[in-house]
């Protein structure tokens, strides 16, 4: 690559050759995973966590005015949830995500180190349980200071 070839082709020592036939399908150089390498029981907590706050809210100070803006909080809530778990079962995703066995045998691999299955569930599961949390300890105040 570090010679000229214009002087070559133009006095005809180039040749042009037939493309050689492919051996071997065109491998990309990264594999697409578009699982997250959780269980899906994990995800299904947080979604009954989130879900479980709206309720225990929209209960609490039920009113014609708030049927709109909980049922808009409902759908983003499945939109955030429901749009990746499609895309996890996109064409050309040939992996699977973790098992609860799996995950409790070999925990996750993070930006930060390997988390045990315990640590991660904790990670995932503590804002949405202190969520929760949150809106029963709201409903309650509510109803002693009617």
């Amino acid at each position: 690559m570090s010679h000229i070839v214009h002087d070559r082709i133009a006095a005809g020592g180039a040749r042009i050759v037939a493309q050689p036939a492919a051996a071997a399908p065109v491998r990309h150089q990264v594999e697409s995973d578009r699982n997250f390498g959780l269980p899906k029981a994990l995800y299904g907590a947080t979604v009954a966590c989130y879900l479980g706050f709206l309720a225990v809210v929209g209960t609490a100070f039920a009113s014609p005015t708030l049927a709109i803006p909980m049922a808009i909080f409902v759908f983003f809530i499945v939109a955030g949830f429901g749009v990746p778990a499609i895309w996890t079962r996109l064409a050309g995703n040939t992996s699977e995500p973790a098992t609860l066995g799996e995950f409790g045998l070999k925990g996750i691999m993070t930006a930060t180190g390997r988390l045990t299955a315990r640590d991660a569930t904790i990670q995932m599961l503590i804002l949405p349980v202190l969520l929760v949390g949150w809106g029963l300890t709201v409903a309650v105040i509510a109803a002693v200071v009617r």
